[in-house]
């Protein structure tokens, strides 16, 4: 695996964090006038020891924070990378251990101080917006995807932050925040993946008030713990009626130490993430905020950030294989030159990176959207006492708010197919020799096939996110108001104007198809086009804040991208015209 500061030695990255992330709109929307320096003024408290007390000062604070990160994970994790997949996980009698080296790893970043991102200063967490943690998220998963996924997971408990009372966040954040306990989301059965209306695991409430768990849950990473952090389990269960559907469920804290880890899985990839089955009997609960609220509000209420997740481990597995076989291509001689000079060779490289680009642009502009709503309507809602109705009426709230819940389901679900078309391209590069374990490659390849399925699959993306196409589309929707803003600021291209009327088509092809069943088959191709203009048209907007040393090679993949999205969008129509030439005939 290669070695070095992943955060320095990736110039895109740092091209988006130096010039194309507007700090001064994300810094106002998330310090709050910079409330927690002046609390550390007024009463010295540690916590808020590091807080930023101007927007020079936040960017720097959130800097040195990913430039840390980089270090750890290029010079630390990724060497270790191999051995902790290679060696794996153990089970026996309702325990799990961990290789040396990812005990060696786990302790390295729990000592950093690195882990808390998404927690409150005042709990002991970073105090990180999301398009920090986005970039964190996609370093830590381009030294090791699984690891990544132990490295983040206390961060879950984000959803205690939000909704549970103030006095349970105070006794539990603070020990999860310093590393006493791991964190594990326990939502899924083993009848009931992405059909969680019908979760069964019940919970039930005795006499003296105590909520009491029985139950089994499935596919729950990390419900075993994590070396000498026993895990706290945020569970999903059933508190109304069998028939009570959504509104039936309810969340819990239950202690790990409190349920029996059934077994894990043997997966494909992943190996040193512990995916575990969990049996609950009668095992105690904490009620995390109110009945009822589990699925309907606080489930569907964290969403967007889940997704934002796995859209950026998947960028960071992609940018881990589009390195590997860049690497691999430089040293590999073949007719006498390196195969990189191999014109089938580079235009596979070249195609690898435009695609990481434009993902990149897609996967940060989503953090931005979710920067832009999610911290000014948490203070609305819990620190001036608004009720959720007068937060609606909010416009910027509203704007913000309606475009994440478009593009965190586009972008999870385009960064983790471009992911694996990623990662199948690096181990093309190396050939034979990338079929064998030998190389990183078969590693990252194995990793990445999970990404288009945790987290909702593509197919679900494409049902969350066809909505918001259709109707953001319409003469006063969202989309169509922040695409046209946001062509306003700089000079769009032939093909970008191109792509853009092909968008406008295909929304009205697709609304002119006859029943709904019919439709769903033709959702992924108009979510597709407009997945490809929005990351078009990001990419090309970041000409204007880019370095002449950088633009040059940077305006050849935006002309080729939006040519590639202009191909794909002609195929796209022609099966909607069909369809909906059909459902006319009909």
């Amino acid at each position: 695996m290669i070695q070095g500061n992943y955060f320095q030695d990736n110039s895109d990255l740092q091209t988006h964090f130096d010039h194309i992330i507007d700090w001064n709109e994300l810094v106002t929307a998330y310090e709050n006038k910079f409330e927690d320096s002046v609390k550390y003024k007024e009463t010295n408290d540690e916590r808020y020891a590091y807080a930023p007390s101007n927007a020079q000062e936040a960017v720097d604070y959130y800097k040195s924070i990913v430039d840390s990160l980089g270090e750890i994970m290029g010079d630390f994790v990724a060497p270790r990378s191999k051995e902790m997949d290679q060696i794996g996980l153990k089970y026996e009698n309702g325990k799990v251990t961990f290789p040396k080296a990812q005990e060696e790893c786990y302790k390295t970043l729990k000592d950093s101080g690195l882990m808390p991102i998404s927690l409150a200063r005042k709990y002991g967490g970073l105090g990180l917006p999301a398009t920090v943690q986005s970039v964190m998220c996609e370093i830590a998963a381009r030294a090791d995807a699984a690891f990544c996924l132990a490295y983040g997971n206390i961060n879950i408990v984000e959803i205690m932050e939000r909704f549970a009372s103030e006095e349970m966040c105070n006794e539990w954040l603070p020990q999860i925040a310093s590393g006493k306990f791991s964190a594990a989301m326990a939502l899924t059965e083993p009848n009931y993946g992405s059909d969680l209306p019908n979760v069964q695991t019940r919970a039930t409430q005795d006499a003296d008030g105590t909520w009491k768990i029985n139950g089994a849950k499935r596919f729950i990473t990390h419900a075993c713990g994590y070396i000498d952090s026993p895990s706290i389990i945020l569970t999903l269960a059933r508190t109304g009626s069998p028939e009570s559907g959504a509104r039936g469920l309810s969340f819990f804290l239950v202690q790990g130490k409190d349920v029996h880890v059934a077994g894990i899985e043997h997966k494909l990839g992943l190996h040193c993430s512990p995916t575990c089955e969990v049996v609950f009997e009668n095992s105690p609960g904490l009620l995390i905020g109110k009945t009822g609220y589990g699925l309907v509000k606080y489930s569907m209420g964290m969403m967007n950030a889940a997704r934002l997740t796995i859209a950026t481990q998947s960028l960071g597995i992609g940018t881990a294989a589009y390195f590997e076989a860049k690497k691999y291509a430089s040293e590999r001689i073949q007719f006498g030159k390196p195969i990189e000079q191999i014109p089938a060779v580079r235009k596979i490289l070249d195609k690898m990176e435009r695609e990481i680009l434009a993902t990149r642009c897609l996967v940060t502009e989503t953090g931005r959207a979710i920067d832009l709503y999610h911290w000014r309507k948490e203070r609305m809602l819990k620190e001036e006492g608004k009720s959720e109705r007068d937060v609606s009426q909010d416009e910027g709230i509203r704007r913000w708010e309606k475009l994440a819940d478009l593009f965190t389901p586009m972008s999870k679900y385009y960064a983790s197919e471009g992911c694996v078309a990623i990662a199948s391209d690096a181990l093309q590069i190396h050939g034979g020799s990338g079929y064998t374990e030998d190389y990183d490659v078969a590693r990252i390849y194995r990793d990445s096939r999970i990404t288009t399925i945790y987290e909702g699959t593509t197919q679900l993306q494409v049902v969350a996110a066809i909505g918001g196409v259709v109707a953001g589309m319409s003469p006063s929707g969202h989309l169509r108001a922040y695409a046209e803003e946001e062509m306003s600021k700089f000079s769009p291209s032939a093909d970008l104007k191109g792509l853009w009327e092909k968008l406008e088509q295909a929304v009205q092809l697709y609304k002119g198809i006859g029943d709904g069943r019919t439709k769903d088959e033709f959702a992924f191709e108009t979510v597709e086009i407009a997945a490809r203009f929005v990351a078009g048209m990001l990419l090309e907007k970041s000409l204007t804040r880019v370095d002449a040393a950088q633009k040059a090679s940077r305006a050849e993949h935006s002309i080729a991208y939006n040519v590639d999205s202009l191909a794909i969008a002609e195929g796209n129509l022609l099966r909607l015209e069909r369809a909906s030439r059909q459902a006319a005939a009909v």
